[in-house]
Formats: structure tokens, sequence, C-alpha cells
């Protein structure tokens, strides 16, 4: 009998765990005890919390906690089954309804999370002759949606309409999808959207766009990077709503062309195979969006709060990349040097994490500040000179090592 040469799967984990030891890549879960707007207990200390994505500071507003509470007081916390079972509330209806009348588009289909609508998308709507072409820095759930469908997956340079054209052109046979985040997560700028429909449409693709971090946000009635660029169904048949950013909650919405949508309802493995999302998250979304759509007061607020922010920093010597979100990133390069100021920043009473390979390319390890309605400008002044103290101290350390 021969003994087998597969590989040990504890030993293969153990050699990565010690490899993304030697490398500063490991991860730690840090635990909240309780939170207070844009405070956070954490082992027993209140941190200013700056990495967080409650972008309009819905989270925590009163109706919106009171639609969960009469929510699950009427319903339960439970979805008790799929959406074509027993599970579609009438607040996922009013949910969806709400939603396309927010985004001017004629449907919207509640999906359990952002991840799993985009897993969706691709697998209800791409096959093995298809083709998914996406932006270099597309959110990872894009990435494995087109691993799902079975397509091939080309992508582009980030941001780059005529790398994206030269895609969808080498794959000139299949239906094709060209995919991008509206907005992206770890840079906080925004897609040529303009341009890659223009690209879209004279290769015959579906533009779809994951609008999780624009929509609440950007564009006219907050309605995202897509209206931002004034495009709509035609353009963009298919987008992205995620509940848990600038909405405060959980779970997504998929909204736009009517065809599509029922399409998706009705042979979306994501969505056919899962229990719904809960009746009170649904009804916490719903209250969100109500607010989002007419409080604008939020949206202009975010933008002083930015304009705040980066004209701080660029008075203390930072390089910031473009961005006008409220994603900012604040650039570190190694990984030791992101880890050495979030510490720093730590201990001066300010929670902002390091982010590093591989959810950011090697060598572009970063500060991932975000920045909420909820934040004062004093509190941001003081995370502005807590940055730059953090700074200098890891630029000292650098060259006493």
């Amino acid at each position: 009998m021969s003994t087998s040469k597969r590989p040990d799967l504890r030993q293969r984990v153990q050699a990565q765990r010690a490899d993304a030891l030697s490398r500063d890549r490991v991860r730690t879960r840090r635990v909240v005890g309780r939170r207070d707007g844009v405070r956070l207990e954490i082992g027993g200390r209140w941190l200013l919390n700056f990495c967080g994505n409650d972008y309009l500071g819905l989270g925590q507003q009163f109706q919106v906690v009171d639609a969960v509470q009469g929510a699950a007081a009427r319903d339960g916390i439970g979805g008790l089954g799929s959406h074509l079972v027993c599970g579609h509330h009438v607040a996922h209806e009013a949910l969806e309804r709400e939603v396309a009348d927010w985004l001017e588009v004629p449907r919207a289909l509640v999906f359990g999370s952002g991840y799993m609508a985009n897993l969706a998308v691709q697998q209800a709507l791409l096959g093995e002759d298809d083709v998914s072409v996406q932006d270099r820095l597309n959110h990872a759930s894009l990435i494995d949606g087109a691993r799902l469908a079975g397509c091939r997956l080309r992508r582009y340079p980030h941001a780059d309409a005529e790398g994206a054209l030269r895609q969808l052109r080498s794959v000139p046979t299949g239906a094709a999808m060209l995919a991008t985040d509206g907005v992206f997560s770890m840079d906080g700028d925004v897609a040529p959207l303009r341009q890659l429909a223009l690209a879209a449409r004279m290769q015959s693709a579906m533009l779809y766009v994951d609008d999780a971090h624009g929509v609440g946000v950007l564009g006219p009635g907050g309605r995202g990077s897509v209206a931002d660029a004034r495009l709509g169904v035609d353009e963009v048949p298919l987008q992205l709503v995620t509940l848990g950013k600038a909405l405060g909650g959980y779970g997504a919405v998929v909204a736009g062309d009517a065809d599509l949508v029922e399409h998706l309802a009705g042979s979306a493995r994501p969505y056919l195979y899962t229990t719904a999302l809960p009746p009170p998250q649904a009804a916490a979304a719903l209250a969100s969006v109500k607010l989002a759509r007419r409080e604008h007061w939020r949206r202009e607020r975010l933008v002083t709060l930015v304009q705040r922010f980066r004209s701080g920093m660029l008075a203390r010597g930072f390089e910031l990349p473009e961005s006008d979100t409220p994603i900012q990133p604040v650039p570190c390069g190694d990984n030791a040097r992101a880890l050495a100021m979030a510490a720093r920043l730590d201990a001066d009473g300010f929670y902002v994490a390091a982010i590093r390979p591989p959810t950011v390319p090697d060598g572009r390890a970063r500060l991932r500040v975000t920045l909420s309605t909820s934040h004062d400008d004093d509190q941001v002044d003081a995370l502005v000179i807590a940055l730059a103290r953090a700074r200098d101290q890891a630029d000292a350390a650098a060259r006493a090592a």
C-alpha cells in the first residue's frame, strides 16, 4: 500500500500563518464592548472611531432604531425562510419599492449582503462562454462572482477605461459584463463611469456598478456615483446598493432593469438558497433610506468634514491620494510602518485601522481614515494632529533603525 502524497492541510495552514507573521500580515479581531456614536469601547477604553462605514451617522439614529424595535416586536427577528418560500415580508417589499423610486429605476431586489449580491449578479447572468471585465482594484466579491459564474475573467488597470475597452475587444465572443466599483473602498476615488459606459456600449457589454460606498453620499439626492455621472438604467442596467455603509444597517439591494432583476429573483443561487434578510433589518434600512433622501444636510456636512481633514493634512506635509469621498487613505508604504502608526493613534485615543496586503497591493499599506456626519470639527482636527505625531514618531524610529 503506497503512502499518500497529499499535503497536510494543517501543516500548510501553519506555514501560511508563519509566513504572514513574518511579513506583518497577521490580522486580529478587536472586540467592541459598546458603541456611542463615533466612540467605541474596546478593551475597557473609549476610542474615537475613524474607520467605520456609517458615513451619514444613521446607524444609531432614533427613527432607525425605533423601526428595528417595532418590526421585531411585530414580526420577530428572523425571516423564517428564503424569499421564494415564506421569507419575503412587507418590509422587504417596501424597501425594494423605496430604493427603486430613490434611484429612479424600475425594480430592486433585497439581498442578505453586498457580497452575496455580487456573487448573485454574475452567477445568474454569465456562463462559461462569457467574460467579466473588471477593474484591478474591484472589491473581492466582484472577483469571486466571476469565479462562481465560471466565466472568463479579464482585469484592466485601475480606472483605465481604455484598458477596459481593450480587454473587452480581446474576448470578442460570448456575452460580456463590465463590472466596477463606483467608489473604491480602499482608495476613495470614483470610477470613470461615463467613459466605462461608452466602452461597454461600443462592445455590447453590460455595465454593472457596485456602488456600496457611493449611494447615500454622492450624486443628486444621494443617489450615488451612477447618478453623479448623469447615467441612468439604459447605461447602467444594474447597480448595487449596500445597506451597511452610508445607510448604517445591514444587507444590500440590486436595482435596475425590471427584466434583469426579475431574472435574478428566479435564478440567482445566493438569493434562492438562503434565508431572507430579517424583517427588522429591512425595516431599519427603509427608515434609513427615507432619512438619507430628505436630510441633505448630512451629505453637506460630510463635504465640509472631508475638506477640513484634507486641508489640515496637506498643511502638515502629508501627500494624500485624490478623494472627495469620506474614505481618506493615508499612505504608509510598508506594513510595519502602518501598524506602528495605528498603534500610536490607538494610544492617543483614535481607532484607525492599518490596511495591509492582500487587501491592498504590496508596498501600499495605508491607514484608512473614514469620516462620518457624526464627527465634529474638533475631533477631526485632533485626528490630524495625532496623525502628524504618529508619522513623526515612525520617521524617527526609521532613522534610528
